[in-house]
C-alpha cells in the first residue's frame, strides 16, 4: 500500500464537553492518529458547555489554532469529534488547510487495514455513507488529495461522482456485501452440522484479541501494538483432545464513538459473533479504564443483537504486572473469568478448560433437542 513518505503534520483539537470519559477519548485520538501515520506537533484543548453551531469551538480557540497552523506550516487539523459538513466547511476556510473529525479519522485508518475483499467493500460503503455528503458538491480536489489521511481508500475516487452515481454505487456495494452474507451462512450451517462449537474473540481494540487467537490456534494472524491492527474476521479451528473442533474467530476491536456506518457497514462481517455460541471478551487488565471498555464493548455487542450471547472474561496481558494465571467462577461453577498472558502463555490451560467446559455442555445440548426432535 502506498503511503506519504513523509508523515502528515497535525494539530489535534479536543473540546471538553463535560463527558465522563474526556481525558481516555483525547489519549484515543492520540493513538488513532498515531496510527494512522500522523505526526501530531501539538494539541490543542478547550472547555465548553456546548458546541459551537458554526465552528464546533469557540472562534478565538479557532483564531489560535489558525495561527499555530500557519506559523508551523500544520497539513491536518483533526477534532476530537463528529463535525457538521457546514462545520468542516466553515473551519477549512477558517483555519486554511484540511480538517477532518474523528469518524474521518477512524475511516482512514480502516482503509489503511482492510485487506480481504469483504473489508475493502465494507470500508468503501462506510466512506460513501459518511463522507459524501460532507465532500461531494464542496469544491474540494480529491485527485490532489489521494493518500492524504482522511482521504484515501477506495472512497477518494467515488467521492468525484454525482449523487446519483453515488448511490448507485452504495446499492452495488450492499448487493456484493448480501451474496457474501449469504455463502457466510452457508459456511455457517456446515459447521452447526458438524457439531462444531464457535467461539468470536471480542474486545476493546488492542487488548490482545489477535494474540490470543494465534495462541489458541496457532496461526499467524497479524498483531501489532496499535489501534485497529486487526480489521478483517479470520477463522480457525482448534482441536479439543476428546471433544472434537472448536471454530474461533478473531473480530475487529471495537472503541468509544465508534462510527455507526462502520458498525452498520460491518454487520455482516460482526454476524459471525451474532451466531457463536460463545464469545471471549479479551481485556487489558493493565488499563485504569478497563470497566469503561468493557461496557463499551458489551454496548456495541448489544447494538449488533449479540448481548445475550455467553461470554468469558479473559484478563489479558498479566505479564505486564507480575499477575498470577487465575480463573473465576460463577454459581453454577462455570468458569467466568481467566486471567493470562496471551503472549507468554501463562493461564492459557485454564481458558482451554473452560472452552472443553463449554463444548461438553453444548453437545448436551445437542444431544437433548435431536432427541425431542
Amino acid at each position: 500500500m502506498q503511503q506519504n513518505a513523509v508523515p502528515e503534520t497535525a494539530v489535534l483539537v479536543s473540546i471538553d464537553l463535560g463527558e465522563n470519559d474526556y481525558s481516555e477519548s483525547l489519549e484515543e485520538l492520540r493513538l488513532l492518529a498515531e496510527t494512522a501515520g500522523v505526526h501530531t506537533l501539538a494539541i490543542i484543548e478547550a472547555k465548553r458547555q456546548r458546541p459551537d453551531p458554526a465552528l464546533f469551538a469557540g472562534s478565538g480557540k479557532v483564531q489560535q489554532v489558525a495561527e499555530l497552523v500557519e506559523s508551523m506550516e500544520v497539513q491536518l487539523v483533526i477534532f476530537n469529534h463528529n463535525l457538521s459538513p457546514a462545520q468542516i466547511r466553515n473551519l477549512t476556510a477558517k483555519l486554511n488547510t484540511r480538517v477532518i473529525d474523528r469518524t474521518m479519522l477512524i475511516l482512514d485508518i480502516f482503509a489503511q487495514r482492510a485487506q480481504s475483499h469483504e473489508g475493502k467493500l465494507q470500508v468503501e460503503l462506510a466512506q460513501l455513507d459518511y463522507l459524501a455528503a460532507r465532500l461531494v458538491g464542496q469544491g474540494v480536489d480529491m485527485a490532489q488529495q489521494k493518500f492524504a489521511v482522511g482521504a484515501r481508500g477506495p472512497g477518494e475516487t467515488r467521492l468525484e461522482l454525482d449523487r446519483r452515481k453515488l448511490g448507485k454505487r452504495v446499492h452495488l456495494l450492499k448487493a456484493r456485501l448480501e451474496k457474501l452474507k449469504l455463502q457466510r451462512v452457508v459456511r455457517r450451517r456446515s459447521r452447526s452440522r458438524g457439531d462444531v462449537l464457535s467461539v468470536s474473540i471480542v474486545g476493546y481494540t488492542n487488548a490482545g484479541k489477535s494474540t490470543l487467537f494465534n495462541r489458541l490456534t496457532r496461526a499467524d494472524a497479524y498483531v501489532a501494538d496499535q489501534l485497529f491492527a486487526t480489521l478483517d474476521t479470520t477463522s480457525r479451528r482448534m482441536y479439543t483432545e476428546g471433544q472434537g473442533d472448536v471454530v474461533l474467530s478473531d473480530t475487529v476491536g471495537f472503541i468509544r464513538h465508534l462510527p455507526h456506518s462502520l458498525i452498520a457497514a460491518f454487520r455482516s462481517t460482526l454476524e459471525e459473533t451474532i451466531q457463536g455460541d460463545l464469545l471471549l471478551h479479551v481485556v487489558d487488565v493493565n488499563n485504569d479504564n478497563r470497566d469503561d471498555q468493557i461496557a463499551e464493548v458489551n454496548k456495541v455487542l448489544s447494538e449488533i443483537g449479540a448481548a445475550d450471547i455467553p461470554q468469558i472474561l479473559v484478563f489479558n496481558k498479566i505479564d505486564k504486572k507480575d499477575m498470577t494465571p487465575d480463573v473465576q467462577v460463577d454459581d453454577y461453577g462455570r468458569i467466568s473469568c481467566v486471567f493470562l498472558s496471551a503472549k507468554s502463555g501463562e493461564g492459557l490451560d485454564a481458558l482451554k478448560s473452560a472452552l472443553l467446559q463449554v463444548k461438553k455442555a453444548h453437545q448436551t445440548v445437542e444431544v437433548i433437542e435431536n432427541y425431542s426432535i
